[in-house]
């Protein structure tokens, strides 16, 4: 099945209350409360992806798993939130909440929707996108590859083919020449260690059965002989996947850094706070499977993107369940913020890098929890930052309520809600409350 890796890999942490949010309270982070402002110049963002904002998306592979039948999404993107149309809206919110930085992806297949054929016009487009943050004193954080693909690439095996490293290399070195110089930062890939971290969560039977099912449906769709996106694979061949996406992770920045030098690249990685109940035997297998590869790959990168929504608390015998007292966000699942600040720390310690959150959130509608989980999920990283941990940059997942992969529209990630049919944007209270913390640099 194709997941979001939200509703298995979901928002987690325990929201620090107020009065004035009348949520419950609970201790937010480990140890001493953080000290002083973040430094000069931290990165404020909030994040956005092209396929889940900017609407009909038709050329690109997740477009067609959306309508095939069978299909394990429970409605289509359709027009998403317009944000092909209204990303100056978007741009003007995230500038008004006193953020510094505006996280968002280029599509592929709208700026290769044929092989080899590239549209001036979509990286026209895209330049206006950066330009339209410089103008607003806004730091471009440009994700070359956001889950989706080009319709054509996936029908050709996607990332389980031996071309795929050149073909994606390819791809952003067009792009780069366009876009590169606007950019502040650049991420080739995002959580591609995703499927690895649902496998090793066991996912049911049934829910793989249907992912087949659509994925043979894609191909015959195409004329294909088999039809394989980013975050809808076959379980058998994750590995061969992985092999291909580590390689064009390398391929990809080496494309970019060749129009660009001095731009900062790295990727985001999907990591949950895993915590060990008894021996760590079982924790360390779990990270060394789910991101092991990963963190020696990025050993020339620039940065390292974290995203993080959880903690899993792992035994002898795998995952445990959540502490029956705990919090739960939308999806029924635990919310623990401190899982922030522990990620960050593990993944420095592994790599070395300076860290950018890329993503952290909280799937709720109720926004009070999003308002008190916001400061609580900083807390846990101003205590990692103050123990040494290089972290850049903080950025929220999502500027507005989107498409949630299979799970559509239901799950609400969002500073900002977005009318279905007017595609209004309404700013949220939680916007403001982050908003304030962004413009003092302190929590």
């Amino acid at each position: 099945m194709t997941i979001d890796r939200r509703a298995f890999i979901t928002a987690s942490g325990a929201a620090l209350a107020t009065r004035a949010l009348a949520t419950p309270a609970i201790a937010a982070t480990h140890g001493k409360r953080p000290q002083g402002r973040f430094p000069n110049g931290f990165l404020w963002g909030a994040a956005t992806s092209g396929h889940q904002t900017e609407g009909n998306d038709t050329a690109s592979d997740t477009w067609l798993l959306e309508n095939v039948k069978p299909s394990v999404f429970v409605e289509p993107s359709r027009d998403a939130c317009d944000s092909f149309e209204l990303w100056a809206k978007d741009l003007d919110l995230v500038r008004d909440f006193g953020l510094n930085t505006y996280r968002f992806s280029i599509e592929w297949s709208r700026i290769e929707p044929e092989p080899g054929l590239f549209s001036q016009a979509m990286l026209d487009h895209y330049r206006r996108m950066i330009d339209g943050c410089r103008d607003r004193g806004l730091t471009p954080m440009v994700t070359f590859n956001h889950f989706t693909c080009p319709r054509w690439f996936s029908a050709n095996d996607g990332w389980l083919s031996e071309k795929s490293p050149v073909l994606f290399a390819r791809y952003c070195e067009h792009a780069a020449r366009r876009l590169a110089d606007g950019i502040g930062y650049a991420t080739t890939l995002n959580e591609p260690n995703v499927m690895r971290l649902l496998k090793w969560m066991n996912l049911p039977a049934p829910l793989l059965a249907a992912q087949r099912a659509m994925l043979i449906a894609a191909a015959r769709a195409t004329g294909a002989v088999a039809f394989s996106a980013a975050n809808a694979a076959n379980v058998e061949d994750l590995d061969r996947q992985m092999a291909h996406l580590l390689a064009a992770h390398a391929a990809g920045r080496a494309a970019i850094k060749s129009v660009r030098p001095d731009l900062p690249v790295g990727l985001s990685l999907a990591v949950q706070d895993d915590q060990a109940v008894g021996s760590d035997v079982e924790r360390d297998a779990k990270r060394d499977y789910c991101y092991g590869a990963w963190l020696r790959a990025v050993a020339h990168d620039d940065f390292i993107g974290v995203q993080n929504y959880d903690r899993t608390r792992i035994g002898p015998s795998g995952p445990l369940p959540p502490p029956a007292a705990a919090p739960r966000n939308g999806m029924g699942q635990e919310i623990y913020p401190p899982s922030l600040g522990d990620a960050v720390r593990y993944v420095h310690a592994a790599t070395g890098l300076a860290v950018i959150v890329t993503e952290n959130g909280l799937d709720t509608t109720d926004d009070a929890q999003r308002a008190a989980y916001i400061p609580a999920a900083l807390e846990g990283l101003k205590s990692a930052m103050d123990a040494g941990v290089p972290v850049r940059g903080y950025v929220h997942w999502s500027l507005l309520d989107n498409f949630e992969w299979v799970f559509g529209y239901g799950p609400k990630y969002g500073l900002v809600a977005v009318d279905r049919q007017t595609f209004r944007r309404t700013p949220k209270p939680s916007a403001a409350v982050y908003g304030a913390i962004a413009r003092r640099n302190a929590i």
